[in-house]
Order: C-alpha cells, then sequence, then structure tokens
C-alpha cells in the first residue's frame, strides 16, 4: 500500500522535475509524463498488482489524488514553464497553472477527477490478471491510451512545438505498438501452451479409462 501511494507522489514529480531541466532526454521525460498516460499506466499496474478489486479501486484513486497534489504543489513553488513546454499545448488541458483558477482550486477538481478515474482504471487492472485471452482485452488499454494520445498530440500540436515533442510522440506510438503485439503474442503462446498440456493430459487419461 505505501509503495503504491509513494509511486502516486513520484509520478507527479517526474513531469515537472524532468521538464525543467535543458536536457533532450529530460525534456522528452517532462512530455510524457506532463500528460495522460502514464497516469492511466500507474493506475492500471496498481490495479494490477492487487488481489482484491475493492484495494486496486481504491488504492488506484488515493495514488492518482496524491500525484495530483504533488503535481500543483511542485508547480506552485516552481512556476516557471518547464524546458520544452513553451506553449500550454504540452500540459494536459486544465491542467495548466494560471489559466483563471487558482492552484487550489485546480488541485480540489483534478485531484476529484483523478479520484473517480482511478477507480474503474484500477479495476481493468485488476481484471487484467486474468489469465491468457480472458484478459488480453484489459491488458491492452494502456498501449491504447499511449497510442490514442501520442496521435492526437501529434495531429493537433506537433507543428506549434519542437523537434523533441514530434519525436518523442512518434517515439510513443512505436512503443505502444510494439507492446499491445507482445501482448497479443504472449496471450496467444500461453494459450497454446495451456492446450497442450490439457491434451496431453487427456490422452494419458485415456489408457487408464480403458482398462
Amino acid at each position: 500500500m505505501i509503495l503504491s501511494l509513494g509511486a502516486g507522489s513520484l509520478i507527479g514529480l517526474v513531469g515537472p522535475v524532468a521538464g525543467k531541466l535543458d536536457n533532450p532526454v529530460c525534456v522528452a521525460v517532462g512530455i510524457v509524463f506532463s500528460s495522460g498516460w502514464p497516469w492511466a499506466c500507474y493506475a492500471f499496474l496498481v490495479g494490477y498488482s492487487r488481489r482484491s478489486k475493492i484495494e486496486a479501486a481504491l488504492l488506484a484513486s488515493l495514488g492518482l489524488a496524491i500525484g495530483v497534489v504533488v503535481y500543483y504543489l511542485f508547480k506552485e513553488m516552481n512556476p516557471a514553464i518547464p524546458a520544452g513546454m513553451e506553449s500550454a499545448a504540452s500540459v494536459p488541458a486544465g491542467m495548466e497553472m494560471g489559466s483563471g483558477t487558482s492552484s487550489q482550486g485546480q488541485i480540489v477538481v483534478w485531484g476529484m477527477a483523478a479520484f473517480v478515474f482511478g477507480a474503474p482504471v484500477g479495476l481493468m487492472g485488476n481484471v487484467a490478471r486474468t489469465p491468457g485471452v480472458g484478459g488480453l482485452l484489459f491488458r491492452l488499454l494502456v498501449p491504447f491510451i499511449a497510442f490514442f494520445e501520442a496521435t492526437q498530440r501529434l495531429n493537433v500540436e506537433a507543428a506549434s512545438q519542437g523537434a523533441v515533442f514530434a519525436v518523442t510522440w512518434n517515439v510513443t506510438r512505436v512503443a505502444a505498438c510494439v507492446a499491445a503485439v507482445a501482448l497479443v503474442g504472449h496471450a496467444v503462446l500461453s494459450w497454446r501452451v495451456r492446450r497442450s498440456r490439457a491434451d496431453g493430459r487427456t490422452e494419458a487419461a485415456a489408457p487408464a479409462r480403458r482398462r
């Protein structure tokens, strides 16, 4: 439990901290962790790591809410725009500072949204523990979210952002596709192994029944 909530605090810090460093790799990390899919991935993995569905939903929600609080507190203490994020479009809509509401108000609004959003994603992560094809669609959730967000960012924002932005999201799309193919391949392979074992047991039991 402590580890899950600590990871929530960490995900709230990675984006703004890395984005403040004037290094292409750090800028790319800042861009990624100031977007939505890593937060969804966090909630999903928290749910995947828990046996109880109640724990999966509750810890994912709490972790995301903690991450939002840490994110905004750091941004309030360090109000400078991170390197590589010259446009507010690099930050999820509504999460940028100084958009007409106080940081406290944004913490409340986005903290509540994170709490509500975390529960279903955590539950889906828990259901994804189902082995084989049964949980495959749920395991594909994060790659799908990452690919969709990367595509949207490239279509809408790439023209106004730098080369690091375009490379970051293109790499994200490729990585999402590779992860999806690997998950499908693993599910199919696992299914074939279980089927082969079941057939072997059936064949072994046949002589015994004839006797």
